[in-house]
């Protein structure tokens, strides 16, 4: 046997300790998806009460740099599977740069929203502003609505971006490389997740006018 050969007692408690944190994985996304499944469900029964209000908010959200960040997000899911694929084929290299630009697109999410808030903000459209008192109801429930759904999701995403930054510290270092990579992939799970929830608030907000 090659001494990088895991002995057959290493490799059953490899497979026990991967099964196990890839359970405790999902059942944290599964919470997480009850939290935005509720806040979704929140929004739909406030739209439906507020249809035309909810319609003239939207329309003054910026579409294109809502889009904009919709492809940094799609691309930063395909460039976190493929730093996962090269690290399993053990091309650390290649898993470092995909991972450097998963985190680049992250930061480049932030940075847009923040510039977008802003620009809400420079024109008074955020809760309990002078401006924003003047407004129908519905309009600042939909705005209650965004800044809260937009900004835990945005919390989301820094928290992924953080813990990308520890995984890349990881893989320059070896501590994660081709056969013990759960916790890159794990990762790489959650920040699938941060991105299917844009995917879904994107329309809700942006689109559905």
């Amino acid at each position: 046997m090659e001494a990088d050969q895991m002995s057959a007692e290493e490799a059953h408690v490899w497979r026990v300790d991967y099964t196990s944190s890839k359970m405790g994985m999902w059942i944290f996304l599964f919470t997480e998806v009850m939290l935005f499944g509720g806040m979704f469900v929140i929004y739909s029964v406030y739209r439906a009460v507020h249809p035309e209000e909810f319609h003239h908010a939207a329309q003054e959200l910026d579409v294109l740099l809502g889009t904009f960040n919709t492809l940094i997000l799609l691309t930063s899911s395909l460039t976190m599977a493929l730093s996962i694929a090269f690290i399993q084929r053990g091309n650390k290299r290649w898993s470092i740069y995909c991972l450097s630009i998963t985190i680049i697109c992250g930061f480049g999410f932030l940075v847009n929203k923040y510039f977008e808030w802003g620009a809400k903000f420079s024109h008074g459209l955020y809760p309990s502003s002078p401006e924003m008192l003047h407004h129908p109801p519905g309009e600042i429930l939909f705005y209650s609505l965004y800044y809260v759904m937009t900004g835990l999701h945005g919390i989301h995403v820094l928290a992924g971006v953080a813990v990308m930054g520890w995984m890349l510290y990881y893989v320059a270092n070896e501590v994660i490389h081709k056969t013990d990579f759960i916790w890159l992939e794990n990762t790489g799970l959650y920040w699938h997740l941060v991105d299917v929830i844009w995917i879904f608030l994107f329309p809700l907000f942006y689109l559905i006018t």
